[in-house]
């Protein structure tokens, strides 16, 4: 490499350094060099595998932490339900867990007369999210916990070890744990997705007519809405509001519509007033438009992740599924879905509001898996680099 000159205030040479050299001392033949290098990196991964156990324990003590945060330990966390401003969603719920076991909120859109929903104790609320953001965590528990038995194993002093009870070598492996640790990774970036929820799109949602909450969580059920099925008496009745809970930043968003049938008939005197402009519909982005109200008025259960949507299964579709037959199954599907198909009630939104409650233990939630998920994406960089492989997302 070139000399280094070291210049004065004046810019005047005044000392040259020599040439600098990297030298091994005592000296390794070449032969001797390249094993000599690879025990090097083995002793520093031996080490790095060792110092990631404390690290590891941890993250385990951390997700524990959070796994108690959404634990259903009573009496829960009981969240306000207001829009700001104004008085027309006013209210309360209480969370258990990832229900929703009890509320009262009370009503006052523009489209509907004054009323009170109060969700039924005895059917609460699954929010679908939530139980989703559980079954992660404890994957990543059982996760962690296995890579932590497999990679450190602990022996008695006195016992000693035999092949039946220690892993294999390729179980304690760093590239074991390297694996282990890109699965806990995903399984925390799942999770801190989950809790942030998506986006907020000016756009029209169309997601909402198969994940409402059903009339049955209610005390009194919602009962259909008046004149719905004027037209068609055989289609069924549509409930006159949408009740929809979702999670999006760490709180708990509620989006109330008020709906009604696209078939139901408009009176002369209605007409007159929207077209001379004494009467208006009220503007939001799902105005004038046509939604496909799925399985109103039918019996809904908890479906797939919890999802409070989805009509009951027949006993024998349930048989059907805990057998799994591809073929028979494939048929009870089609079918079902046709059935539903065929039970959806084309509605217009005349009202949408949506309400957002702060949730504490969420926030809480939140915070602690991105600190972790920073702590775990730093061990991955290490380790990455020691092993000299590229990081996997």
């Amino acid at each position: 490499m070139p000399a280094l000159t070291i210049r004065n205030t004046d810019n005047i040479p005044t000392r040259t350094s020599p040439t600098m050299s990297v030298e091994i001392w005592p000296p390794i033949a070449p032969e001797h060099l390249k094993s000599r290098v690879e025990t090097s990196q083995k002793r520093e991964l031996d080490w790095l595998v060792s110092e990631l156990r404390e690290t590891l324990t941890n993250l385990k003590h951390g997700l524990e932490d959070c796994y108690a945060l959404l634990a259903p330990i009573d009496p829960g966390s009981t969240l306000v339900l207001s829009t700001p401003r104004n008085e027309i969603v006013k209210g309360h719920i209480t969370r258990v867990g990832t229900r929703i076991v009890k509320g009262t909120i009370h009503l006052r859109l523009k489209t509907l007369p004054q009323q009170t929903l109060t969700i039924n104790p005895d059917h609460p609320i699954h929010l679908a999210p939530l139980v989703t953001l559980h079954t992660l965590l404890t994957h990543s528990l059982d996760l962690l916990t296995m890579t932590l038995s497999f990679t450190y194993p602990t022996e008695s002093p006195t016992t000693p070890s035999t092949s039946s009870t220690s892993p294999s070598p390729q179980l304690s492996s760093p590239a074991f744990l390297s694996s282990q640790l890109r699965l806990l990774s995903q399984s925390i970036s799942e999770s801190i997705s989950i809790l942030k929820g998506p986006p907020l799109v000016t756009a029209a949602d169309p997601s909402w007519t198969t994940r409402s909450i059903a009339p049955s969580h209610f005390v009194p059920p919602l009962t259909a809405a008046a004149g719905s099925n004027t037209s068609h008496p055989s289609a069924t009745p549509i409930p006159p509001i949408s009740f929809h809970l979702s999670i999006q930043e760490s709180s708990i968003v509620l989006w109330l519509r008020s709906l009604e049938a696209a078939d139901a008939p408009v009176g002369f005197g209605t007409k007159l007033a929207f077209a001379i402009g004494t009467a208006r519909r009220l503007e939001h982005d799902e105005a004038d438009r046509v939604f496909g109200f799925c399985c109103a008025g039918e019996e809904h259960t908890a479906g797939p992740g919890g999802s409070p949507g989805g009509v009951m299964p027949s006993s024998s579709s349930l048989s059907t599924i805990k057998s799994g037959a591809t073929t028979t199954g494939k048929k009870q599907g089609q079918g079902q879905q046709q059935q539903q198909d065929k039970k959806q009630v084309d509605v217009y939104v005349r009202e949408k509001v949506r309400v957002e409650s702060a949730d504490p233990s969420l926030l809480s939630l939140a915070a602690k898996l991105t600190a972790l998920g920073h702590t775990l994406g730093l061990a991955r960089r290490n380790l990455a680099a020691v092993m000299g492989e590229e990081l996997e997302d």
